[in-house]
């Protein structure tokens, strides 16, 4: 009696531990493949691409490590209220940041967009293709274009604010996480490596798995997952996958507002929302209705225009703020 006790009390926990090492390996070698595999393909976007207008800055500038950008910079009407630094989407050319920046133009704020490397005219990366993710190649390229605005003659000795759409959004967002001359950012469509990732994977467990019970995947589970897969695709691809999660608590106290498409088919709306929980204040969301993946300015027009040009009044505008920083000749 008592060795029988003795042995169910062993073979119990041995009895688990097999059974857990079982479905961490059958995740591991059903869903890896999987995972790798959609982490890899690119969503069809309808990528906007501009022309060179009359009076705009053509700018050839070098990023951190050497490779050339290419940009432009359009002045504002009338006296300057303030500069702000775009971010593209993924694909994208520089000159498309007309589109989104006409009234801020209109209202004295100089606008710079930039075209990280292998993306339009900029300096391609050897052996480095990129996808709609953020890396730390389009991190490094934004902080070059920083370093850039603070360097120009005409430099503002306040700082600038950031403006960025989809895989700029989130480029700039780390960029700036860390970097007092960003005083203000706002983004459509902005998204997390992690926080996007993850829903997916449970998704897809839901749909290929027969087997296991979906409650057997909790989030530390499937966030070791994707750390995995995002290393294995890093290590194949020559770039690294950082992580905006972890950016956003540093934006505050500087002010933040997101702009997401409540009909968003790539990324839903409550990942928006995970997101911005991560970040300090002040800060806003606003949900366009009807809405698709990077199509707000499209469905809500001069309402969006307007909400934009009030946030950058608010936080950016020269009559709003006081000397804090001063520009370097040389930049940073």
């Amino acid at each position: 009696m008592f060795w029988s006790g003795v042995v169910l009390l062993f073979a119990s926990p041995l009895a688990v531990g097999c059974v857990f090492m079982y479905f961490v390996l059958s995740v591991w070698w059903r869903y890896v493949p999987r995972v790798l595999t959609i982490f890899q393909t690119t969503p069809l976007f309808v990528v906007p691409r501009g022309l060179p207008v009359e009076g705009g800055e053509a700018v050839r500038f070098p990023s951190l490590d050497g490779r050339m950008l290419n940009g432009c910079y359009l002045k504002g009407q009338g006296a300057r209220r303030g500069v702000i630094l775009f971010g593209l989407e993924f694909g994208s050319n520089c000159w498309s940041s007309q589109e989104y920046c006409t009234l801020l133009l209109e209202s004295g704020y100089d606008v710079f967009a930039f075209e990280p490397r292998s993306q339009g005219d900029s300096d391609k990366e050897p052996g480095y293709e990129p996808l709609h993710w953020v890396t730390d190649f389009e991190v490094m390229d934004t902080r070059a274009a920083i370093a850039y605005l603070r360097g120009r003659p005409d430099a503002d000795p306040f700082g600038v604010g950031f403006f960025g759409i989809s895989k700029g959004a989130g480029a700039g967002l780390i960029a700036g996480a860390d970097d007092p001359y960003v005083l203000c950012f706002v983004t459509d469509g902005v998204f997390g490596t992690l926080s996007t990732t993850v829903p997916y994977m449970r998704h897809f467990f839901r749909v290929y798995n027969k087997v296991f019970p979906k409650e057997l995947l909790e989030d530390w589970f499937l966030a070791g997952l994707y750390y995995y897969c995002a290393w294995r695709i890093g290590r194949l691809r020559g770039c690294r996958y950082p992580s905006l999660e972890r950016a956003m608590p540093r934006l505050a106290p500087r002010g933040l507002m997101m702009i997401h498409g409540e009909c968003d088919t790539y990324i839903k709306t409550e990942m928006a929302r995970s997101l911005l929980a991560r970040a300090g204040g002040p800060k806003e969301l606003w949900v366009v209705p009807e809405a698709r993946h990077n199509q707000a300015l499209h469905v809500a027009g001069e309402g969006y225009t307007r909400r934009v040009l009030a946030f950058f009044d608010r936080h950016l505008a020269a009559d709003t703020r006081a000397p804090a920083i001063t520009a370097g000749p040389g930049g940073v």
